[in-house]
C-alpha cells in the first residue's frame, strides 16, 4: 500500500529533528574549542535538519583522533629506532638565538622531533628539476623506497615514474607507496596492479580500515614524501603530474618549492612515513635497516613538522602563528591557498602595526576559483594594516614558504588555510639557517617580478559584483 505524500513527509520531518535532537550535544561536545564552527553547525543543523545532519556526520566529525592511541604505539615502537646521535640533535636551550629557542622549543613540544644538526638541505624551485631528482633518487636506490603523495596523477608523468619504480622493485628494492584517496582519485587497478604485480606495496590513505573512517572524506593526507634508502628524501609542494611541469596549458607556468633533504633530518621523514603506513595499513615498519645511521653531510638545522587532525595541537598553524608573532624585522609569505584563520590573520596584522614589513605572495590563479575569491576578502583588513600583498600573474603560484627575519623558515605541503593548517595531515621542515632563509627570500623576490601589487585604494574602488561572491566563499572558509 502506498503511503501518501503528506505522511511520507511528515515522517521525514520527524526523523529530520530526532536527527537534530541527537546531533546538537554531540556538536557542542566536539566543537567546544572552536565556538564559531559550533553555531555554523548547529545552525545548519537546525536549518536542515536532514541534510544539515548528514553535512556534520561527513563533514564534521573527526573520527582520525580515535585512532590517535593506536598511532602513538606504532610512534612509541618506532622511536627507539633512529639512530641519531646525541651530537646531531640540538636541545632547544643550545641555540644562541632568543627567537629560535622559543621556535624549537614549541615545534619539539608539537611536533615530537627535535632540531637536528648536520644536515645538507638543497632548496629546489624548478619543478622540472625536482622531478628529475627524484626520478634520479629512485632510480639510486638499493634497499627501500617509500613514497606518500596527495595528488599522483596517472598520465605521462605519473606513468612514467611509476614504471621506473616497478623496474626498481623488479631489481630487490623494497618500495612501499602510499596515496590519498581523493587527491588520487584516478588512479585505477588497471594503473596500479601493476606496481602491485612487481611486488610494491600498495596502500591508500584513508579511507582507512575501519568502516568509520570510510566517511572522513574531509580530512586528507596532504603529505609530498619520498625517502630513498633512508638517507635522502624529498618534501614540499610538488605533486606527481603533467601540469606540475607546466603542461596544463589551463594553468601555465607552475611555480613550486622542494626540498631534497640529507642528514638526520630524512630520519624524521621516514618516522613519519611509517607512522601513516601504520595508520593505513596496521604494519608497524620497525625494521632496523629502515633507519641507518645518517651521515652529517651539511651544516643546516633542520626539523621535520608532522601536523595532523590525529595530534592535540595543530603543529604546522601553532609555529607559523608563533613565528609571526614573534617576528621583528620581516615576514615574507608565499603560499598557494590564502585563507588564514582568524589568529593568523590577527598575527600578521599585529605584526604589521608593531612596524614589522610583512609581504605576501598569493596565488592569482588556481585550479579551485572559490579560493581565490575567500582569499581576497581578507585583503582590506590586511592592506589597511600596511601589509604589502602581491598576486602572481607568470602561472600558478604553488609554494608553500615562511621566512621570519632572515634566520628561520618553513617550507612543506601546508597552504596558510584553515583546510591545510586544522583538517589535513601535512608534513614541513624548520629550518634555522641564514642561508637557506636567505636563498628562500632571494626567491621571492624573483617572484616578485612576475606578480602585481594590490593598492588599498584600486581595493576600495571594487565594484560590488566582486565583493559579494567574495563574501560569500568566505563563509566556508574553514573547510576550504
Amino acid at each position: 500500500m502506498m503511503i501518501p505524500v503528506m505522511e511520507f513527509w511528515r515522517v521525514i520531518t520527524v526523523l529530520g529533528y530526532l536527527l537534530t535532537f541527537f546531533l546538537i550535544p554531540w556538536v557542542l561536545l566536539t566543537k567546544k574549542n572552536n565556538p564559531a564552527s559550533t553555531i555554523a553547525w548547529i545552525l545548519a543543523i537546525v536549518a536542515l535538519p536532514i541534510f544539515g545532519g548528514l553535512l556534520f556526520i561527513v563533514f564534521g566529525i573527526n573520527r582520525v583522533r580515535r585512532r590517535a592511541a593506536y598511532k602513538q604505539r606504532a610512534t612509541s615502537r618506532i622511536a627507539p629506532l633512529l639512530p641519531i646521535q646525541s651530537d646531531q640533535q640540538l636541545i632547544p636551550g643550545e641555540s644562541e638565538d632568543p627567537f629560535e629557542r622559543r621556535l624549537m622549543r614549541l615545534a619539539t613540544r608539537v611536533a615530537g622531533t627535535v632540531p637536528t644538526v648536520g644536515n645538507r638541505i638543497e632548496i629546489l624551485n624548478d619543478t622540472n628539476r625536482t622531478m628529475g631528482l627524484i626520478e634520479q633518487a629512485i632510480l639510486s636506490a638499493k634497499q627501500s623506497l617509500h613514497l606518500e603523495y596527495y595528488i599522483w596523477q596517472p598520465d605521462i608523468t605519473g606513468t612514467h615514474l611509476r614504471d621506473r619504480l616497478i623496474e626498481k622493485a623488479r631489481e630487490g628494492v623494497k618500495i612501499r607507496f602510499l596515496y590519498d584517496a581523493i587527491g588520487s582519485l584516478f588512479l585505477t587497478r588497471s594503473f596500479l596492479d601493476p606496481m602491485r604485480q612487481a611486488g610494491i606495496e600498495v596502500a591508500v590513505f584513508l579511507p582507512g580500515r575501519s568502516w568509520a573512517e570510510r566517511w572522513s572524506i574531509n580530512l586528507r593526507s596532504h603529505r609530498k614524501l619520498v625517502i630513498v634508502d633512508g638517507q635522502t628524501g624529498f618534501t614540499g609542494g610538488v605533486n606527481i603530474g603533467d601540469e606540475y611541469l607546466g603542461r596544463d596549458p589551463s594553468l601555465g607556468y607552475w611555480r613550486d618549492t622542494h626540498l631534497k633533504l640529507q642528514g638526520p633530518v630524512v630520519l624524521q621523514l621516514q618516522q613519519i612515513f611509517a607512522e601513516d603506513w601504520y595508520h593505513a595499513t596496521g604494519n608497524e615498519l620497525i625494521d632496523a635497516d629502515l633507519f641507518p645511521v645518517p651521515n652529517q653531510t651539511g651544516r643546516t638545522i633542520g626539523q621535520a613538522i608532522a601536523a595532523g587532525p590525529d595530534r592535540d595541537i595543530a603543529g604546522c598553524h601553532a609555529l607559523m602563528f608563533a613565528a609571526i608573532n614573534d617576528a621583528q624585522h620581516r615576514v615574507h609569505l608565499a603560499t598557494s591557498y590564502f585563507v588564514p584563520t582568524p589568529p593568523l590573520v590577527t598575527a600578521l596584522e599585529t605584526a604589521a602595526y608593531r612596524g614589522v614589513k610583512v609581504r605576501l605572495l598569493l596565488s592569482g590563479r588556481s585550479a579551485h576559483f572559490w579560493t581565490i575569491l575567500a582569499g581576497r576578502s581578507y585583503y582590506q583588513s590586511l592592506l589597511e594594516a600596511g601589509i604589502e600583498i602581491y598576486e602572481y600573474t607568470r602561472g600558478l603560484m604553488h609554494a608553500k614558504t615562511l621566512t621570519v627575519d632572515g634566520g628561520w623558515s618553513l617550507v612543506g605541503s601546508p597552504n596558510f588555510d584553515a583546510r591545510s593548517l586544522l583538517l589535513n595531515f601535512e608534513v614541513a621542515v624548520a629550518m634555522y639557517d641564514e642561508s637557506a632563509a636567505s636563498q628562500l627570500e632571494s626567491h621571492f623576490e624573483q617572484d616578485l617580478a612576475h606578480a602585481r601589487r594590490i593598492e588599498l585604494a584600486d581595493w576600495y574602488a571594487r565594484p560590488i559584483h566582486h565583493v559579494l561572491p567574495e563574501n560569500f566563499c568566505r563563509l566556508f572558509a574553514p573547510v576550504l
